[in-house]
């Protein structure tokens, strides 16, 4: 599913650091020229996105449910979304929190390429984005536009500063497997669809791929509406960050936002007793392990 990525392919690049908090120039656009980009509609994603909601419909066809077809959901759920994005995309690939050896850290992220948001360089750049500008004009999916806007409409339309999206992800667009990943997201997951199709026919697809990715769409951009309007704030962050503990239990912890923001290198966001983060727990056992090191920690 084309989502989140433009139709660039990065060009290789020498590795620079690409920290969200990066002192390097932040104007390569004005707010005027950002706005501008902002209402162009990205047809081709808005047709895709319809058909995305519209295909898990299938679901409600009884010859298409069985139980094993909802197990396969879970599972590649808690893979795709559990350790593909929150583990692999996200703290991993967007924030360097840990490091684990290079097929570990591969497995990561082409798991996080089958959740279907687009490519792993598209999200990290809008991630990294994201914690550069928050809740600023820059920021791709800026609350202050509405909950609209932050959860579904900022994707529908041409990203702002896309050259400043290609900046902050030279570290990993050097690097030959990240690009086969970006640019071979949808036939990886049409690749998956067909694994799925030859085990377990039709069900096995239409829980396995379109009701997992709608699900896992939404749990994972209520992290962008959601947690920056409902729920509490541990930390006063210079934003309007939040946690919520429901969104934290669909995105394995992912909804900790606001100790997100507060310390956006940490590995861990779930801190308080309550605040369950089973991405956290994984990290913790590679660490014990010996698979995940230089693992960050940082509390506040």
């Amino acid at each position: 599913m084309t989502l989140l990525t433009q139709s660039d392919i990065p060009s290789q690049a020498v590795p620079q650091s690409s920290e969200p908090d990066s002192s390097a120039d932040r104007s390569s656009l004005d707010s005027h020229d950002l706005q501008a980009m902002a209402e162009r509609p990205r047809r081709i994603v808005i047709v895709s996105t319809i058909l995305l909601h519209v295909a898990p419909l299938l679901a409600l066809y009884p010859p298409f449910f069985n139980w094993q077809a909802i197990g396969v959901a879970v599972v590649l759920y808690a893979m795709t979304i559990g350790l593909g994005i929150s583990l692999g995309f996200h703290r991993m690939a967007a924030h360097r929190s840990f490091v684990v050896p290079k097929p570990l850290e591969y497995f990561f992220v082409m798991c996080g390429t089958l959740a279907g948001q687009g490519s792993v360089l598209g999200w990290v750049g809008y991630h990294r984005m994201h914690h550069l500008y928050t809740d600023q004009s820059k920021d791709p999916h800026d609350s202050h536009r509405g909950f609209w806007w932050s959860h579904l409409s900022w994707f529908m339309h041409e990203v702002p500063n896309e050259p400043e999206r290609l900046r902050l992800t030279k570290d990993i667009a050097s690097d030959r497997f990240y690009v086969f990943c970006h640019k071979y997201h949808t036939l990886l997951q049409v690749a998956l669809g067909v694994l799925l199709y030859a085990w377990g026919g039709m069900p096995f697809v239409v829980w396995g791929v379109f009701v997992r990715l709608i699900v896992g769409f939404h749990s994972t951009f209520f992290v962008n509406s959601v947690c920056h309007m409902f729920g509490y704030r541990s930390h006063d962050t210079a934003d309007t960050s939040t946690n919520n503990w429901w969104v934290a239990l669909l995105t394995f912890g992912e909804g900790w936002h606001n100790n997100h923001h507060a310390v956006q290198s940490s590995a861990r966001f779930g801190w308080n007793w309550w605040e369950i983060d089973m991405v956290w727990m994984v990290i913790r056992s590679l660490e014990k392990l010996g698979l995940a090191t230089k693992v960050k920690t940082k509390r506040v």
